[in-house]
């Protein structure tokens, strides 16, 4: 598929309803994603985001609405989707290299019992060098630190050959340094692929991402980075205060109660 152009639409989500059937956890969903834009998704525990996900994933098929990337169904879609999942559990004695990590990013290009090839083995080094990982490439993942095992998954779903990346929590887990090395990759990457990622990191991810939407079974989406009090108040309810600094993140606090009161109640 050719380059996208920045304006053209890759995502769209009209009236989209999903879930379970008598509890529907995405109510009413529009949201219009174009080419080369970097949305960070926030919102609380429940509140849809990873189901969200599913959705686009063509994993779960929306109650009703419509929902297309690229022009296509999800399910068809979707192969032009890397997907970095939250939690990726596996055995840490399994002797599995970083290049073979990679290198399953191209399975699904790949017809039943084909051997990867030359084009195989070109785009996965190149996925390497994308994260700065090629030096590392024989290592056992398992003697990766949190940040470099991050940068692998990030590794394998740009293996795929991707035109849209979906995230989900890419700095979980992860120390400060680590998190803004992948914040720094994810805005590089951001030069030519569309990124749409799941945080609940408020603070940071208003600091690095191009705009912000707040998630809590409904929607709420402006097209900037700017987190405000009426967005949160919609989203997470009552008792939750924005306080914006010059020149740090924008933070976001729930009051304290007072020791008296606390003593109280």
């Amino acid at each position: 598929m050719a380059s996208l152009q920045t304006g053209e639409r890759v995502i769209e989500l009209e009236q989209v309803w999903a879930g379970y059937p008598k509890n529907p956890i995405l109510q009413d969903i529009n949201l219009t994603v174009h080419a080369l834009d970097y949305i960070g998704i926030i919102g609380p525990n429940g509140g849809g985001k990873t189901t969200l996900f599913k959705v686009l994933l063509g994993l779960l098929s929306p109650q009703r609405g419509r929902v297309s990337i690229l022009g296509q169904s999800p399910y068809k879609g979707r192969r032009y989707i890397g997907y970095v999942p939250q939690i990726i559990h596996f055995d840490q004695s399994f002797p599995i290299s970083v290049w073979d990590v990679v290198q399953t990013g191209r399975l699904g290009k790949q017809r039943w019992g084909q051997r990867f090839n030359r084009q195989d083995r070109i785009i996965v080094e190149q996925s390497l060098v994308q994260v700065d990982l090629l030096d590392l490439q024989q290592r056992p993942v398992s003697e990766l630190s949190g940040g470099q095992l991050q940068r692998v998954y990030i590794a394998r779903a740009l293996a795929t050959e991707p035109q849209i990346l979906l995230l989900d929590e890419p700095t979980a887990n992860l120390d400060s340094r680590a998190s803004q090395s992948i914040y720094d990759l994810l805005w590089e990457l951001n030069q030519q692929i569309t990124i749409v990622m799941i945080s609940h990191d408020i603070g940071a991810i208003s600091s690095h991402v191009k705009t912000v939407a707040c998630l809590n079974r409904n929607l709420y989406y402006h097209g900037t980075n700017q987190i405000t009090s009426a967005m949160l108040e919609k989203t997470y309810g009552g008792g939750m205060e924005a306080i914006v600094h010059q020149e740090l993140p924008q933070r976001i606090l729930a009051p304290h109660a007072s020791t008296d009161d606390s003593e109280n109640k």
